[in-house]
């Protein structure tokens, strides 16, 4: 099932996608929801971020090849992670589908990274690594955009992760997904840069969430982005770029430049 939110007609909405069609909800969608009957044409619609998280939680370092290839291109050794790290970012950073990520004027370097994020349903503590997924209520698209120049000097990334518009997230909440089978393909101007397992991944989702659990609690909405593999082009205004994971569908936004102040 797809979830899907939207704004039509100047109101907000929740629905389940089917096709080309959205059918209205009524309800939670953490509780119970149930159909109003009204349907729209998705083209007739604006996508809307899924949700806003409680809280926004993203894993790092978590992608072996990620990890190598960064460190090559800065002349270093590569530093595998040992155990699950987990940060965070900021929701007033979250755009949606189609929705333009803004660049910086003083921004020099800015990359993607295209990663499944995952949408938690179930308040939930300690569960064991077997158990963490009967939390999860399924499955989003994230671009961890990221200016690499300010992520070297600021300690927090308060800047590098977390600027205005630095976090596209969408286009839906998919429920039912096999993640063994799920692909991760971006593009940049229609054009193939990244193509790996979605699911190829250092510390997997159980594992996190069993590490997060044993002191954090989860609740309905918070959301996880798990990381990225690959190393991203320098990204520059005109550049629009598309994130495609199999089973979930496909996160595209515009890159602009900063207008005057």
């Amino acid at each position: 099932m797809r979830l899907i939110r939207y704004s039509v007609g100047g109101r907000v909405a929740c629905g389940i996608v089917e096709g080309k069609r959205v059918a209205e909800l009524r309800g939670d969608l953490f509780d119970t929801l149930e159909r109003t009957g009204t349907e729209h044409g998705l083209d007739d619609v604006k996508v809307e971020v899924p949700l806003l998280p409680r809280t926004f939680y993203a894993a790092g370092l978590n992608c072996t090849d990620h990890i190598i290839e960064m460190a090559a291109k800065h002349g270093e050794t590569p530093n595998i992670p040992q155990k699950p790290d987990m940060g965070y970012r900021a929701v007033n950073a979250l755009i949606a589908h189609d929705e333009p990520v803004v660049i910086p004027r003083d921004a020099t370097k800015v990359q993607y990274e295209g990663e499944i994020a995952v949408v938690i349903g179930k308040k939930a503590k300690h569960l064991s690594e077997a158990d963490a997924f009967s939390c999860v209520l399924g499955y989003t698209i994230g671009n961890d955009v990221s200016e690499r120049n300010w992520q070297k000097s600021d300690r927090t990334f308060w800047r590098s992760k977390n600027t205005d518009t630095f976090k596209p997230m969408g286009p839906w909440i998919e429920t039912d997904l096999d993640l063994d089978a799920a692909e991760t393909v971006v593009r940049v101007n229609d054009k193939e840069t990244l193509r790996f397992k979605t699911n190829h991944i250092l510390f997997g989702i159980a594992k996190f969430i069993s590490t997060m659990k044993q002191y954090l609690t989860l609740y309905p909405s918070d959301v996880i982005w798990m990381g990225t593999d690959g190393v991203s082009p320098d990204l520059k205004p005109g550049d629009v770029v598309e994130i495609d994971i199999s089973g979930i569908g496909t996160l595209r936004n515009p890159f602009v430049l900063e207008g005057p102040a």
